[in-house]
């Protein structure tokens, strides 16, 4: 039987991508800037990404019938930023193959599918509402700034949440649209209406590319991504196998990389968005709000002249308040799964406060050291239990 997507399906997708592309997609440009990278190649790394989500999004959905929600690695793009201005263009090319290379293999281990599955839901719940901790209080830390514009947006929540929940997102993203045109008031000459094209550049590979991008990018990538992706499907439920999923991301990586994908992963705070119940009160049906995210990726990619555009001239103040709200259910959901075995509630706390603290140590952001602290504290309770 065919379904059809609904309108709370295609506004979730919607605001997932918006989201995403918001929050991160600067970085990509500058990443590509930084390596090197003409105008038409900056356009085709964004469009070599919007594609590959696109395909993983809709395939993996439709394939497990869950909310599979795929993304490019926005702490991969703050890593090169920094690196890739010390390698040539073709050697950062090669490197993102081989951090490809290294996604397919690690996908194939049994010892890595096995640890992920054998995280505790209450810790992965713990981690997701770590992570969104900082982007709902996003909200109201723009208040000083933008007072109208954020009491309005909470009000219209407030009563769109009684009025008309199923489609209370849609209306935020139009609402965000709207006072993001009024706020930096976009001409018509600042978008870029050509169809982007792919660029290819020929690879090649370095020892020294090796070592200082492609390890690092996949181990980013690994823990600060996939393994939180990972922990949200779990977190609400559902099941999929990664091992399949993580080699299809790989193999879209070695597709896209000559062209600028530098690498795809399992999406988290997005993917939320697509797992909630504003995203359809029937949780089997959801897996359409992925497969609109991915028909919304593919459709950002045609238009990414002016998607660029867009997302360079949103103020950062309607990103916040957006995401913010898109999230509050979803917090509110991960918090109370997180505290609710009591065995874990220790560990639970621990990691939501590490995830939510913000730090980085040894490039590893705070949820992998919330996800480590929390499965440490497990162990170390169980083996007080038997004592």
């Amino acid at each position: 039987m065919i379904s059809f997507p609904k309108l709370s399906h295609i506004s979730a997708g919607i605001t997932a991508v918006v989201v995403g592309y918001s929050s991160s997609v600067v970085m990509i440009i500058e990443a590509a800037r930084a390596a090197g990278a003409t105008p038409d190649m900056v356009m085709s790394w964004i469009l070599s990404l919007s594609i590959g989500m696109g395909v993983t999004c809709i395939g993996f959905s439709i394939r497990y019938k869950v909310p599979v929600v795929t993304a490019w690695s926005t702490p991969g793009a703050a890593f090169l930023m920094g690196a890739v201005s010390d390698f040539e263009l073709s050697d950062i090319i090669g490197a993102f193959i081989l951090s490809a290379v290294l996604c397919i293999v690690a996908a194939n281990s049994k010892a890595i599918t096995n640890g992920i599955k054998a995280i505790p839901v209450a810790i992965s719940s713990a981690m997701l509402a770590g992570i969104l901790l900082p982007l709902c209080l996003g909200v109201f830390q723009q208040t000083s700034d933008y007072p109208i514009l954020v009491f309005s947006f909470v009000a219209l929540y407030l009563v769109g949440s009684v009025l008309f929940p199923r489609f209370l997102m849609l209306v935020l993203l139009i609402a965000a649209l709207a006072a993001s045109i009024f706020l930096s008031e976009p001409s018509l000459s600042d978008f870029d209406l050509s169809l982007p094209q792919l660029v290819w550049t020929t690879p090649t590979f370095s020892i020294d590319a090796f070592i200082g991008l492609a390890v690092p990018l996949f181990v980013i990538t690994l823990l600060s991504q996939n393994l939180p992706g990972i922990a949200v499907l779990n977190s609400y439920g559902y099941k999929v196998k990664t091992g399949p999923v993580l080699t299809g991301l790989g193999l879209s990586n070695l597709i896209a990389a000559p062209f600028g994908g530098f690498a795809f992963n399992f999406a988290a705070i997005t993917a939320a968005i697509c797992m909630g119940e504003e995203a359809g009160s029937d949780k089997n049906q959801r897996y359409l709000a992925a497969v609109m995210a991915g028909i919304t990726y593919l459709l950002f990619g045609i238009a990414t002249g002016v998607v660029v555009v867009i997302f360079t001239l949103m103020p950062a103040a309607v990103i916040s308040i957006l995401a913010g709200l898109a999230l509050l259910a979803t917090f509110q959901a991960s918090i109370l799964k997180s505290l609710d075995a009591q065995n874990t509630r220790k560990a639970a706390l621990l990691t939501f406060l590490f995830s939510a603290s913000g730090i980085t140590f040894i490039k590893l952001a705070a949820p992998v050291w919330g996800l480590v602290i929390g499965l440490l504290t497990v162990q170390l309770d169980k083996i007080k239990r038997g004592l």
